[in-house]
């Protein structure tokens, strides 16, 4: 059986549901990619608190309270940043369970942070882990799909956790 975004969305939203979970979202290379794939699935409203698309550095400080001394010391793309990212959607929400995505999704990237990059943090209330994915160059719109993807996956094993 192939598990698409739409079943990783829809089996996501139902695990949060059962146990009384909302969910919110804070998106860098993807865009809104992760919220839009939730919020396709009809009823998603009393699980989709709300998303974060901080795009720049300025949205992350602004909207998300990520450090700028964090930003300078290490870059958008970490997984400091990304683990200050979802800490912060949750602060700045109702829900109870977050996931944030901050890569590099091409064309281009460096030798110390390479194109398909991408650092995801997943938080609830009682804590953060964070972790990067190395999907290669694929071209952008790949590695963008591959990283929603990831992020729903990350979601759906924390809802069931």
């Amino acid at each position: 059986m192939t598990v698409t975004p739409d079943t990783l969305a829809s089996d996501t939203l139902a695990e949060a549901r059962a146990r009384g979970l909302r969910i919110t979202t804070a998106e860098s290379c993807t865009g809104g990619m992760v919220s839009a794939a939730l919020t396709d699935v009809a009823g998603s409203s009393d699980v989709f608190e709300r998303g974060f698309v901080t795009y720049t550095n300025t949205a992350k400080t602004e909207m998300l309270g990520v450090r700028e001394a964090t930003l300078a010391a290490v870059g958008a793309v970490s997984e400091e940043v990304a683990r200050e990212m979802a800490c912060g959607a949750l602060v700045n929400s109702d829900a109870h369970l977050a996931v944030s995505v901050t890569g590099i999704a091409g064309p281009g990237g460096s030798e110390f942070k390479p194109e398909g990059r991408v650092c995801f943090g997943i938080a609830t209330r009682a804590g953060c882990r964070t972790e990067t994915v190395e999907f290669g160059a694929l071209g952008r719109d790949k590695v963008r799909l591959a990283a929603r993807d990831h992020a729903l996956t990350l979601l759906l094993t924390a809802a069931c956790a």
